[in-house]
């Protein structure tokens, strides 16, 4: 019989010398669960973590958002190479910053018009403002282009005045991309962003708990967010209790972040999960066709690019529409890490699934700025060795 024991150490060890707050954690082999552990508390004095707690999912939306982009697409409400302006008028007459040019009023024409496809690999050339990765980021944060009390409109009106951080389809840079991709959703489906997510994922995945913001009745469930005591060394010892620094979940926001925006269960994103390892489907409710899977997990980056974040590294990492896939194994992994593919949430929840290996994981806390963070990549391994030792 397996034993998770070296796993289950080993996030003991993590809470015990403070360096994240609290643990939840699903071990799945197929579309069934072969391990969970939780360990911490949600807050400082409230109830252990277990799978009803809730957590800010951050970028583990971009997984949500990027497969009901695909719904649509099956449904043939566009094309992947359709460009942007088709659909956001808005986006008409962009510009580019001049290559490696260093003022934002040094533009450019595009050489081409960014697209569907390019917008969920995140190669589209829009930047996110809050890594001061470009000269653009400036213009991000004076225009509050993450403004919670904008909506998804609102967002692409200030983009169609902001250059672009790149030429379309040149290199990944992680951006507002997804975010664009809920407003789409919403002029592709006549729906508000939310609903759609609530009738055609939520609702036949059974994700009861999760939504762009925690009802006062489940609130006691949401896990308290922390910083680190010490921004600089990541494994430093030390926890600072910061709840609203991803803003206020406790009541609802005009700006339902495609990007960013949800909170839910573990029990919720493992559902969610079961449905990308059956191949579109769960308990016979059917989300996408498994050849529409096998598209979003295709390398959709210009050749000899990889995927490249301003604060983590991922080696030999590509992006498909909306997934970034692993080509060869980090340090201390099996040859049936190829084709794993991952991603994670800055506020601290990490999903990956092997499909060489037909298992995976979900680990999740509330620990600001966890988008990689080593536990992560210890867990992994750890799961790895156990399962494939």
């Amino acid at each position: 019989m397996t034993t998770f024991t070296e796993v289950h150490r080993a996030l003991d060890s993590w809470v015990d010398r403070k360096i994240i707050p609290m643990v939840a954690s699903i071990v799945f082999s197929g579309q069934e669960i072969v391990d969970t552990y939780y360990v911490g508390g949600q807050g400082e004095r409230t109830a252990t973590v277990s799978e009803n707690s809730i957590f800010r999912l951050a970028s583990n939306t971009k997984w949500v958002t990027s497969v009901a982009v695909m719904i649509l697409y099956e449904r043939k409400c566009f094309t992947l190479d359709d460009p942007l302006m088709r659909y956001l008028p808005e986006l008409t007459d962009l510009k580019v910053v001049r290559e490696n040019g260093d003022d934002v009023e040094d533009v450019v024409s595009l050489k081409s018009q960014p697209t569907i496809r390019q917008l969920m690999s995140h190669t589209a050339g829009f930047s996110y403002g809050i890594f001061s990765e470009s000269v653009v980021d400036s213009l991000y944060l004076t225009q509050k282009i993450l403004d919670p009390k904008q909506s998804l409109a609102q967002l692409v009106s200030k983009l169609g005045h902001i250059p672009l951080a790149n030429q379309p389809g040149v290199r990944f840079r992680y951006g507002v991309s997804t975010d664009v991709l809920g407003r789409l959703i919403e002029i592709w489906s006549g729906k508000s962003f939310r609903e759609f997510l609530l009738t055609e994922i939520f609702q036949p995945l059974e994700m009861v708990d999760t939504d762009f913001w925690v009802p006062e009745t489940k609130s006691d469930r949401l896990c308290m967010l922390y910083s680190p005591s010490d921004e600089i060394y990541p494994t430093k010892p030390g926890l600072v209790p910061t709840p609203n620094r991803l803003g206020n979940y406790l009541k609802p926001r005009p700006f339902e972040s495609g990007g960013a925006g949800l909170a839910g269960t573990i029990k919720d994103y493992f559902h969610f999960i079961q449905m990308l390892v059956g191949q579109g489907e769960r308990n016979g409710i059917r989300i996408l066709n498994p050849e529409t899977l096998q598209l979003m997990l295709t390398n959709q980056l210009p050749q000899d690019q990889w995927v490249v974040l301003p604060r983590w590294f991922l080696p030999y990492t590509v992006h498909g529409l909306g997934f970034a896939v692993k080509k060869r194994p980090m340090k201390g992994e099996p040859k049936v890490a190829i084709d794993e593919f991952h991603w994670g949430g800055l506020a601290g929840t990490h999903a990956w699934i092997a499909p060489r290996a037909n298992i995976g994981g979900l680990l999740f806390t509330q620990r600001m700025d966890s988008f990689l963070h080593p536990f992560y990549i210890e867990h992994k391994r750890l799961v790895y060795k156990t399962l494939y030792s």
